[in-house]
């Protein structure tokens, strides 16, 4: 008896941890995607120019020269002057931690509110579901840009509204990602079994079913990154977020427009940074997409 203990316990001991085998296994898909490197690696690097970029900017972001306005790119100015002659390189550099925070931010508000509306909906469905998702309809009747505008307009222009108007119409797509997710969960067995250990609606929503649903809200919100940095940058090249001399890319794509034919250089640099930089989060999302799909072959 004591030997067959003994042999179990050793069993056990010998079995991989279920968890480290998934881990390895996400990581192996996610490594094995070209466009998930790519795109993380661009991340990594965009994340550490807008961390470490402002110290070593050769010039500050705001200081004028009139004399050299609408330069081109040179050995003293790498990507040229803008129209009140302010060293462009280093403004895209400075701007790239506003773009990258006002991303974040609005993608972090709108999965914290859409995440709790869309499980408090799909657990208890009934009229507290019905309400929830009209209200959700509601937002998605309108597009994102005009909603966000809306809300601008009544708040008023400034970066940090910008940030609750892009939040604002991230909510209904996680209400609705997280809402179908918890439907399907909640219908294990699994579940009835912890509800009639007589746990609490709480511990089952955080522990048990939040959990589950976590995949596509990963992949959702790394996607819905790119998608608030666009929003963003489209609501202050329309001169209603970052307001000058403030370095955001919309502000200073809205800048150079006036000036595409002598000095192109002006508009399309700071175009071509949010375009790098929505494709680096699009690219990876869809990366983590295929790793986190049980779908997807091993």
């Amino acid at each position: 008896m004591r030997e067959e203990i003994n042999t179990g316990a050793a069993q056990i001991k010998a079995a991989p941890n279920p968890t480290l085998v998934k881990l390895s296994t996400f990581w192996r898909k996610l490594t094995s995607s070209k466009s998930a490197v790519v795109g993380g690696i661009l991340i990594i690097a965009i994340i550490l120019i807008a961390l470490i970029g402002p110290y070593f900017v050769p010039y500050s972001p705001s200081a004028t020269d009139t004399a050299n306005r609408l330069n081109g790119p040179s050995l003293a100015h790498w990507l040229g002057t803008d129209n009140y002659g302010r060293d462009i390189f280093s403004r895209i550099i400075d701007g790239m931690s506003i773009t990258l925070y006002v991303g974040f931010s609005a993608v972090l508000i709108g999965m914290t509110v859409g995440v709790f509306l869309g499980i408090i909906s799909g657990y208890y469905g009934g009229k507290i579901d019905t309400i929830i998702m009209r209200f959700m309809d509601i937002l998605l009747a309108f597009p994102g840009i005009l909603l966000a505008l809306a809300i601008v307009a009544v708040l008023g222009s400034s970066l940090n509204n910008v940030i609750i108007a892009v939040a604002v119409f991230s909510v209904p797509v996680f209400a609705r990602i997280v809402r179908g997710s918890t439907l399907s969960v909640k219908k294990l067995e699994y579940i009835d079994a912890v509800k009639a250990l007589g746990a609490s609606d709480a511990r089952i929503i955080f522990k048990h079913i939040l959990p589950n649903v976590a995949s596509p809200i990963i992949v959702q919100a790394t996607l819905s990154i790119a998608t608030s940095i666009l929003s963003a940058s489209g609501l202050s090249f329309l001169g209603l977020g970052a307001q000058p001399p403030m370095p955001e890319w919309g502000a200073m794509l809205a800048d150079g427009r006036n000036y595409m034919y002598d000095a192109p250089h002006v508009a399309t640099i700071p175009g071509i940074a949010i375009v790098i930089v929505v494709l680096a989060f699009n690219l990876f999302g869809d990366g983590l997409r295929d790793a986190l799909d049980p779908k997807m072959k091993n």
